[in-house]
């Protein structure tokens, strides 16, 4: 699966500007659903923080993978978001998140899909070469290079 290839134009934020959850699931919303015809940021980010009621999407090692499933989609979605500072996320690690993988599922019919996105993504946050070069990535151009050339790896 390249996860790349779920990432729509302008589904890559370089610099989070938010300093809490909230807001980063927010800025990410904002940038599918610009991206994405008819979905709402408002909605996407309710769906999303439900999810995180449940328990954190915070995976540890500075990453997290906030996901959700959305009516109104007929396809798997994703973006992107890096915090140059940090955002505390309540990582099983109790570390601040700093990579952020939003994947969004359409309502009915993607579980298979979803969980393997989510597997690959895992992965790749778990590669501490892939998150260091994510890190020092410069701006947009930089994360989707890094991005697109760890999917021809895969």
């Amino acid at each position: 699966m390249r996860i790349f290839d779920l990432i729509p134009a302008g589904g890559i934020v370089d610099d989070l500007r938010s300093e809490t959850k909230e807001g980063v699931l927010r800025e990410l919303s904002d940038a599918v659903c610009r991206a994405v015809p008819g979905l709402s940021p408002d909605h996407l980010a309710s769906v999303l923080m439900d999810r995180e009621s449940l328990g954190s999407t915070g995976i540890g090692e500075g990453g997290a993978i906030p996901h959700g499933k959305m009516p109104g989609i007929d396809r798997l979605i994703a973006a992107f978001g890096r915090s140059r500072g940090g955002v505390q996320f309540a990582s099983l690690d109790g570390k601040p998140a700093r990579l952020f993988f939003l994947v969004v599922a359409p309502e009915s019919n993607s579980a298979g899909m979803h969980l393997k996105a989510l597997a690959r993504i895992s992965r790749l946050v778990k590669d501490e070469r892939f998150r260091r070069r994510l890190l020092e990535a410069e701006g947009v151009e930089g994360l989707s290079r890094a991005l697109q050339e760890e999917d021809e790896l895969a």
